[in-house]
Order: C-alpha cells, then sequence, then structure tokens
C-alpha cells in the first residue's frame, strides 16, 4: 500500500473523509498523539486498526466523537456525571469510559460490554470525523509497544505502507494520550493519566479511585478496561530503567554505566555532571513540557543507537503522574531508588 502524506487542507480532509467511510485507515493528528483513525461502526475496518499496529485483540479502542450528541448513540446508559466532565473537560484530552450500546462493535471494546469515547480539542481532528461523518476508533499512530507517535514524521517510520494516508497538523500540543476515567462502578476510577488530572477531575465530580495498574503490572486475572493497562507500551529499542533520584545522584550513577550504547534521559535543568550521552525532555519541575517531549526523546534514543537508556524518574503528581507512567512502562517497571 502506498500511503500519501497529505496537508490538513479542506480538499485533502474531504478526501480522507471518504476513505475512512470506505474502510481505509487515516493517522490524524490530535492535542494528544497521533491516532491511526478507522470507522468506529464498521468492525472490518476497526479488525484493520489491529492488524496494521500488530496489537493485541484484547486492547480496547478509544472512539473519538465531534458533538456531544454522538455520546447517547455509542452508549446504552449515559450517567450524569459523564455530562458534568464533558461540560468541563471537552473538547480536550480526556477519555469516559460507559456502558456500551449495541452500535459500538465488539472490535472496538475487545469485547467488553463498555466504550471509551472522548471529544478531541485538535481543531483538524474534529474536522477529519466531520468530513467521516462516523466516529472514529483510533489508538496512538504507532507499532503496538512501540513510543506514541507526536509528529507526521513518527507516524510515517511505523505506519508508511501500512495505511492509506497519514494528515500532517504538525506537532502534538499535549504530547501523552488521554486521561482515561471509566463511569462503570461504584465510584468513578482513573485507569490511566494524561494532560487532565486527577486533581482536576476531582474539583469537578468528587472523589475518584486511582486503579493500580497506573504504577504497577496489571493483575494477570484482570481484563484491560482501558488502552495503555496491559502489556509493555511505548518502549524504544532500548533497554529502559528509571532512575528515581536527585540531580547529584542521577550523574554519578548513569556516569558508572558509561558504554555499551548507554544513554541518559535527563531534565533540561539536570545535565551538569553526566558525562556520558544524555537527551533531555523538560525541566524537573515543568511536567507539560516533559510530556510534550517524553515519547519524542525515546525516539531519538533509538535514533542515536542507544542500547541502554536511564531516565531520571518525574514528580507522580499532576501531568507528571502520566509521565511517570509512560515511562514506568516503557522501562518495564524496572526502577532504581537512590
Amino acid at each position: 500500500m502506498n500511503t500519501r502524506i497529505l496537508s490538513a487542507s479542506a480538499e485533502h480532509i474531504q478526501e480522507v473523509g471518504v476513505l475512512l467511510r470506505n474502510g481505509e485507515l487515516v493517522a490524524v493528528p490530535t492535542e494528544t498523539v497521533y491516532g491511526l483513525a478507522a470507522n468506529a461502526l464498521d468492525g472490518a475496518a476497526v479488525s484493520r486498526i489491529f492488524e496494521a499496529k500488530g496489537r493485541p485483540q484484547d486492547n480496547p479502542l478509544i472512539v473519538h466523537i465531534d458533538m456531544l450528541d454522538t455520546l447517547s448513540m455509542l452508549s446504552a446508559d449515559v450517567p450524569d456525571t459523564a455530562y458534568t466532565l464533558a461540560q468541563a473537560f471537552w473538547p480536550g484530552p480526556l477519555t469516559i469510559i460507559v456502558p456500551k450500546s449495541d452500535r459500538v462493535p465488539t472490535e472496538v471494546s475487545a469485547g467488553l460490554q463498555t466504550v471509551a469515547v472522548r471529544m478531541p480539542s485538535h481543531p483538524i481532528a474534529r474536522e477529519i470525523i466531520r468530513a467521516a461523518g462516523v466516529p472514529l476508533a483510533a489508538p496512538s499512530a504507532n507499532l503496538s509497544g512501540s513510543p506514541s507517535p507526536t509528529t507526521a514524521a513518527r507516524v510515517a517510520a511505523d505506519m508508511d505502507g501500512r495505511i492509506a494516508a497519514i494528515v500532517d497538523g504538525g506537532a502534538c500540543e499535549v504530547g501523552v494520550e488521554s486521561t482515561v476515567i471509566t463511569l462503570v462502578g461504584e465510584r468513578p476510577r482513573l485507569l490511566r493519566p494524561g494532560g487532565i488530572t486527577k486533581e482536576q477531575l476531582e474539583a469537578v465530580i468528587g472523589a475518584i479511585d486511582v486503579d493500580p495498574a497506573v504504577i504497577e503490572p496489571l493483575a494477570n486475572d484482570r481484563e484491560a478496561a482501558s488502552p495503555g493497562m496491559k502489556y509493555q507500551h511505548y518502549a524504544p529499542r532500548a533497554d529502559v530503567t528509571l532512575i528515581d533520584a536527585d540531580a547529584a545522584q542521577f550523574a554519578a550513577f548513569v556516569n558508572a554505566q558509561a558504554g555499551d550504547g548507554a544513554m541518559a534521559l535527563c531534565f533540561d535543568d539536570e545535565t551538569d555532571g553526566v558525562a556520558i550521552p544524555f537527551l533531555t525532555y523538560g525541566a524537573r519541575a515543568d511536567e507539560d513540557a516533559q510530556a510534550r517531549r517524553v515519547f519524542e526523546a525515546l525516539r531519538e534514543a533509538d535514533d542515536r543507537g542507544a542500547t541502554r537508556l536511564f531516565a531520571a524518574c518525574p514528580r507522580a503528581e499532576g501531568v507528571g503522574l502520566a509521565v511517570y507512567n509512560r515511562l514506568l512502562r516503557a522501562a518495564a517497571f524496572k526502577v532504581v531508588r537512590l
């Protein structure tokens, strides 16, 4: 298949809408990461997402919409809390899990009786949804398990020849996937941290639980209720280890690892004293910058031939919890605490 990289012109957006209605796959920009989109109401089209990504079939997808009215079509029973959250955070990087309706193919929900839905804030993403005339199932537009792409070029590196087209909308603003909260159960539960923080959610709907799988491996007897809960995710080819330390401790530790393809992933403001090759991913106190930069930094480590990557550990609060979650999974939960 010849994958075309298209601009976000009005003509190309209409063309992409036709491709999606016809069951093709198209990578689209969102404010979080690039998504690999298919018609969410077409089970056969959704199956092609799993084939293109090499994604396990028991990993559910998120459905992207551009109008709140679509939520009632996708869900058999929309709780009032969903509308409260939508009013506060949509369009934006929040995914809400609710009971699914019969309109949602089992391929989207991975056999679960729930559906994950969000309304992206990226204007190009919303124009594409409108042009397609259908909601779009869209996980990250990368090979399964690798770092999510935040530019069209990174999408092409993984997806060229596998999908019909890539719409180039520039670099993604948030840089990590959406926050996921489930409203199915006794209390709302955070399943994946993202650009909307736990504190922001609680300010709107009160106390929420945090699923243990946010910072621990998913128990073997549990189903993945959300993308990003199961399997190693976000990982470069390099072997990643998180280093929980202050700047001096981090520098001393990584310098002792010199050679054999060792590289450090540092905070912007803590590179003094690091003697091995390094990349940076935002200042220690700038969690939004860390989120924008982390996936690109992981891919750059591969570009530079790193075989071992030692990453400075972010603060596990606010948006930093999302960055911590992604690096934990990239490292397969290997953490050295100094």
